[in-house]
């Protein structure tokens, strides 16, 4: 077994409301929280589900891997979508800029695309440098038809600032491509990511 997969746990065919219910086990104890959650339309459902339980939501900030760098009332606005499930609980929403110094998360949320990206970091793209956790403006080598935006992001040393991670991801491509990424068969940003994680990593997947 390599050093990736010793601290991977598959969770397959999980539904949102056991995502759910790890969320707020990973964030239970009445302590401040730092969440890192996911843009995009799959975290809605889930997001939806976490906002009926009674958790202690005075006490838990989320803040976004990654925007695209729209108005915050625009359709293509991760934060409103966010503010939109959340925004009735009292957690507090930290929208992201290219000056915030993010916390060390107690819970890292990822998606991933079928290219191997995650948040905003894609496997070309045109970034602004920087190598310590923080917030990078990125755009997407080509821009995704479905969102042609540039990005800011938070970047790989501040995604892997966390003492949990978890990835939610559906299909088969999406799969062989995290599999692929384990045994270090492609440098994408999630075999990045998975190489360099000191914590557990949860993978939520399902066929669809």
């Amino acid at each position: 077994m390599n050093d990736a997969a010793a601290h991977i746990l598959w969770a397959e065919n999980a539904g949102n409301s056991a995502i759910a219910e790890f969320i707020e086990k990973t964030l239970a104890g009445g302590v401040r929280r730092h969440v890192a959650v996911p843009g995009g339309s799959t975290p809605g459902p889930i997001l939806a589900e976490l906002a009926k339980r009674e958790m202690d939501w005075d006490n838990l900030q989320f803040i976004l891997t990654d925007d695209r760098q729209v108005p915050e009332d625009h359709s293509a606005s991760n934060l409103r979508l966010l503010r939109e499930h959340l925004g009735g609980t009292g957690a507090q929403i930290l929208p992201l800029f290219p000056a915030l110094v993010p916390p060390h998360f107690d819970l890292c949320w990822l998606g991933m695309g079928t290219d191997g990206h995650i948040a905003s970091l894609f496997p070309k793209m045109q970034a602004t440098e920087l190598s310590a956790p923080g917030v990078i403006e990125t755009v997407p080598e080509p821009l995704p038809p479905e969102a042609p935006y540039p990005r800011l992001s938070l970047t790989l040393p501040a995604l892997l600032a966390s003492d949990a991670s978890m990835l939610v991801v559906r299909g088969e491509e999406k799969r062989r491509v995290i599999e692929q990424a384990i045994e270090r068969q492609n440098d994408l940003p999630i075999a990045r990511l998975l190489a360099a994680a000191q914590c557990e990593v949860t993978i939520f997947w399902s066929e669809e």
